[in-house]
């Protein structure tokens, strides 16, 4: 045959098929598809659903790939080191960075990046500003989740982003 006629065949069976499947229901087409499958002897690879308009989840996938590819570091003060993080909303960044990413956190408080940059002398005179500074980025660097206590001395839970992330990544290979 040639390979016209191959297509030709190929696709004529491929009617013949969705003819016959069409009027089933889901359960049903799965048991005749794998039944063909078994029977012809045909492996099929492992298809993955993933909605291609879904934004988020393509971004998580990028991040767990650079995540893999990216330096280890076993102290705030190394990845401090490495970043050189040189204005306050960046210091707080990379405090965030540390506390979510290297700690596999899913959120972090503005507390917790003081204390850290502390340690390495770098404490901040007003962290909640620092943060807000990125989330106000376009892209946003940060979000805040939620705000505990009523006044401004209150606790917020932050959380960095898919660009925020990709930022102290940046950082890292400058």
């Amino acid at each position: 045959m040639t390979q016209l006629a191959d297509s030709d065949a190929e696709f004529a069976a491929m009617q013949t098929l969705y003819k016959a499947l069409e009027p089933l229901n889901d359960d049903a087409r799965k048991r005749v598809v794998d039944y063909i499958l078994a029977r012809f002897g045909i492996t099929s690879p492992k298809i993955t659903k993933r909605n291609p308009n879904d934004q988020i989840a393509e971004e998580q996938i990028e991040l767990e790939e650079e995540r893999a590819a990216a330096p280890k570091f076993t102290s705030f003060a190394e990845l401090h080191a490495a970043a050189q993080p040189g204005t306050n909303a960046h210091k707080a960044l990379v405090a965030g960075y540390w506390l979510q990413v290297g700690n596999n956190a899913e959120s972090f408080d503005g507390f917790s990046v003081n204390k850290e940059l502390k340690h390495v002398g770098e404490g901040l005179s007003n962290v909640t500003n620092a943060i807000d500074t990125l989330r106000n980025q376009k892209p946003a660097l940060a979000l805040q989740l939620r705000k505990s206590g009523k006044s401004k001395q209150s606790r917020k839970t932050y959380k960095l982003t898919a660009p925020g992330i990709r930022t102290v990544e940046a950082m890292l290979n400058e």
